[in-house]
This record gives C-alpha cells, structure tokens and sequence, in this order.
C-alpha cells in the first residue's frame, strides 16, 4: 500500500515495483509538484513517514541534490525513489522548498 500526501489532498493506492513515488503519483492524479523527473530541480522532495526500506537505494542524484541531513531525515526525491517488489506500506508526503 502507498500513502501520497500532496499540499492539498492524500490519496491510499496499491503501491507497484519498479514506479518511482512521483510515477504513482502522476498516474494517480495528485498534484504532486515536480519540473524535471531527473533528479535535478529537487521540487518532488518528499518526506517518507513510513516504509522507506520498501524503497530501492538512494541514488546519486539524491546524494548530490539532498543534504546529508536531509536524507537522514527521510527526505527522499520522488522521482528517483522506486518501490521495491512485495513492497509493504509506504508513506510519504511532498515536501518541496518552496
């Protein structure tokens, strides 16, 4: 299961192996802000509350766009964190700068 939370609405889907969080949330419809989809402007930052081992390794665009702190946060780029298979149930919440 997969939990999205957008600025203005949240919505539960059947999390899929090999989409990135911004790809379910483009699919399903939620105002998810992004510009890029390539791990460059940062605007898909979200916060994963729960699940983020269900999720593949960060990747180098994260660890070049993300700040050390960030990423022990939880603070993940959607675009670039991919669902594993037989994924439980994850969290997140946009959380873009501005």
């Amino acid at each position: 299961m997969l939990e999205l939370k957008s600025r203005t609405k949240s919505m539960t889907v059947e999390a899929e192996a090999g989409l990135t969080l911004l790809d379910a949330a483009i699919k399903h419809n939620l105002d998810w802000a992004f510009s890029c989809t390539r791990g460059t402007c940062a605007r898909c930052r979200c916060l994963v509350e729960e699940g983020a081992e269900f999720l593949e390794e960060v990747t180098d665009e994260e660890w070049d766009r993300l700040e050390p702190e960030e990423l022990e946060e939880g603070y993940r780029l959607a675009c670039q964190a991919v669902v594993k298979a037989g994924a439980g149930s994850i969290k997140a919440a946009n959380r873009p700068y501005f």
